[in-house]
This record gives C-alpha cells, sequence and structure tokens, in this order.
C-alpha cells in the first residue's frame, strides 16, 4: 500500500512538473521568434544595454517570470513601501501598470504556482509592522485575490514550490526578533497548516529545492544574534527538519544560493556575522555528503546582489553592496574550474535589486537602491557575449 502511495505522490509531482514545462514551452517559442530584434541590439554593444525604464522606481521588490515570458514585477519600496505591479514584455521591451495589490510590501516573497499564477506572502508595510497577508496575481486578468493569512506575520522570509505544488514558508525576522515557524500553502484550498519548526531561528537566510525534494535553508541573521553558519533540510515526506553540515563562513544577506548543474549548491558573499562587513567568498554544499567545501573568492566582496544561473551552466553575480560602496561590477563562475572571472560592469552600480533570467537566455536586471536613492533604470546582460 505504501509502494502505491509513493507512486501516486511521485506521479502527482511528475504531472505538475509536465504542466509547467509544456507551457514554459511553448512560451519560449513565442519569445525566440522576438528575439533577432532583441539580439540585434544586443551585439551593438555587448554584454550589457540598458533596459526601458520601470514605471516605479523600487528596491527590495519581487520579480517573477511568466509563462508567457513575461516578468511580474511587484511591491517593494521607495520613500513608501509599494503596493504597484508593474509587467515586463521581452518581445517589445517595454514595461506596463498592471493590477495592484491590496496591501503594500516589501521584503516578502513570490512565488509562482503550477496554474500559471502567482502567490506574494508576508513583507513588511510601511510601519515597518510584519505583514501575515497573502495575495495571488492571474495573468490571465492582471487582478490579485486575497488569499488566506498565515498562522504568523513575518519578512525575509523564504518560500519555497514543492513538488506536489504547495508552498513552504519558512522563518523570517525582523528588527531584533527572529522565526523558527514553517507552514504550507495549499493552492487547491487557498489555506495555511503548520508543518515542522526550523531548528535553528532566522530570517535573512536562503532555501534550495535539491533534487532529492528536501529543501536547503541555509545561513542568515539570528536576529537577537549575529550571522549563523548553520544550515537544514527540510523533508516533505515527514515535515521536519535535520540539521546538515554547517557553511565555513557565518553568513547572511546571501540573497541566492544557486543550484547547479551537477547538483550542488552555491553560496556567494553576503554579511559576516558583525552584520557590516561583505564577504567575498563562497562555498559549495554537496547533497550526497551534507559537506560545504569553500571554492574560488570573488574579486569584489558583496552583499544584497544578484546571482544567475546562466544557460551554459556558469553563474553570474552582479551588483551589490560593500560597506557604504555600491557596485557596479559582475563575476562569472566556472563550475569546472571553481573560479570567477570578470566580465563587463552594468551602467549602473545597484544593490537591493532583482535578476530574473528571460526565456531567451538574457538576463533582466531591474531596479534597486544607490547611493541612497532608489532606481527606475533597468539593463539587460547577454549571456552570449559577456563571456
Amino acid at each position: 500500500m505504501k509502494t502505491k502511495q509513493n507512486s501516486l505522490v511521485r506521479g502527482s509531482a511528475l504531472q505538475i512538473t509536465s504542466r509547467v514545462t509544456l507551457i514554459l514551452l511553448s512560451a519560449a517559442l513565442l519569445t525566440v521568434a522576438a528575439r533577432p530584434q532583441i539580439q540585434q541590439t544586443l551585439t551593438s554593444n555587448p554584454s550589457w544595454i540598458p533596459g526601458d525604464n520601470l514605471v516605479t522606481a523600487r528596491a527590495a521588490q519581487t520579480a517573477t517570470l511568466l509563462p508567457s515570458g513575461k516578468v511580474l514585477v511587484a511591491g517593494g519600496n521607495n520613500t513608501t513601501v509599494l503596493n504597484s505591479a508593474e509587467l515586463y514584455d521581452p518581445a517589445s521591451g517595454t514595461w506596463a501598470v498592471t493590477g495592484s495589490m491590496a496591501v503594500a510590501r516589501s521584503r516578502h516573497t513570490a512565488t509562482l504556482l503550477p496554474s500559471g499564477k502567482v502567490l506574494v506572502a508576508g513583507g513588511n508595510n510601511n510601519s515597518d509592522g510584519r505583514l501575515d497577508s497573502a495575495e495571488v496575481y492571474d495573468p490571465a486578468t492582471g487582478t490579485w485575490t486575497a488569499t488566506g493569512s498565515m498562522a504568523t506575520a513575518r519578512s525575509r522570509h523564504t518560500a519555497t514550490l514543492l513538488p506536489s505544488g504547495k508552498v513552504l514558508i519558512a522563518g523570517g525576522g525582523l528588527y531584533g526578533s527572529s522565526l523558527h515557524s514553517a507552514e504550507l500553502y495549499d493552492p487547491a484550498t487557498g489555506l495555511w497548516t503548520a508543518t515542522g519548526d526550523l531548528g535553528t531561528a532566522r530570517g535573512g537566510h536562503t532555501a534550495t529545492l535539491l533534487r532529492s525534494r528536501k529543501v536547503l535553508v541555509a545561513g542568515g541573521f539570528d536576529f537577537a544574534g549575529g550571522a549563523l553558519d548553520s544550515a537544514e533540510l527540510y523533508d516533505p515526506t515527514t515535515g521536519l527538519w535535520m540539521s546538515t553540515g554547517n557553511m565555513s563562513t557565518a553568513r547572511a544577506g546571501h540573497p541566492t544560493a544557486t543550484l547547479l548543474p551537477n547538483r550542488q549548491v552555491l553560496v556567494t558573499g553576503g554579511l559576516a556575522d558583525d552584520g557590516i562587513t561583505a564577504l567575498a567568498s563562497a562555498e559549495l554544499y554537496n547533497p550526497a555528503t551534507g559537506v560545504w567545501t569553500a571554492t574560488g573568492s570573488m574579486a569584489t566582496a558583496r552583499s544584497v546582489h544578484t546571482a544567475t544561473l546562466l544557460p551554459n551552466g556558469q553563474v553570474l553575480v552582479a551588483g551589490g553592496l560593500n560597506g557604504n560602496s555600491y557596485s557596479a561590477s559582475a563575476e562569472l563562475y566556472d563550475l569546472a574550474t571553481g573560479l570567477w572571472t570578470a566580465t563587463a560592469s552594468m551602467a549602473t552600480a545597484r544593490c537591493r535589486h532583482t535578476a530574473t533570467l528571460l526565456l531567451a537566455g538574457d538576463v533582466l536586471v531591474a531596479g534597486g537602491v544607490r547611493n541612497g536613492g532608489t532606481l527606475r533604470s533597468t539593463e539587460l546582460y547577454d549571456s552570449a557575449t559577456g563571456q
């Protein structure tokens, strides 16, 4: 009986994966058709070219690649926390306003659901309070609909789409406190249910879905203390967390942990235990052994940067903050050598921006902060010419 149930679970997960894959492949045909026009512009100025400005300057927003190939950007902050959202169309290279969220939010999460809709959850509002509310965006109508609220208000948490189609929300924290709790969102019912607590309270961490279907959570802040070096694994079959190997360096503000083609996870930069010093170091997690090993360090120490896995298997790191210095530099990580090489710098130094891999292979960088000012500017990195 247990074998039959396991087969049904695997079958369900494969069906979800197949549906999303078919949607994305269909969208890719439309995007590739528009590629020649974009490529003509890119080859005149290799690596980075300026893109159309955002309608609204914003930082600490979310950016989600939709099945259509468009990019949904939502919330973030400017002089105030924003509820507005906009869409980037790679075919025309332009931004357009779409429906606004019911609640202004920043440092929230956005998750593409198997249905093609987008779940936004938590974050903080204009009074610097945590939010428990959640909303779902429907690309077909361009509107947001309220869905069930989380049991716990949270910001700087993580959200991971599981093979079951549910979304795992874990941890979070703001101003002197951090959270152990985790919750699951079920798109079929619009409801949240509690799942196992993290072993260590944390916020500003990363979460990565491994090929084993477990979720790796690493680092972050214990907001009552400092940066963490610990890591944990969530098992969706039991709903429990278990400790795994510690990182060699405590770090937080390392915005992404990148699942590489060889199944290892690359973590880069971030803030040291003092919460001030930016790191240049990088390390790899091996799921087969549960061990972290150091890999080549970046040329530039950086936190609140972005990291994007390119179609060729390299990882593009761009921007970030080092003390009071905003970075425009970009680097490429080569898994085969474990080394970083410089690539062209962005036109604008920025941190707390977003980076989205488009279906055609370009990387869209949008918004962020520079010298205390929020940005409307965007740039496109061409992975074909930026090597």
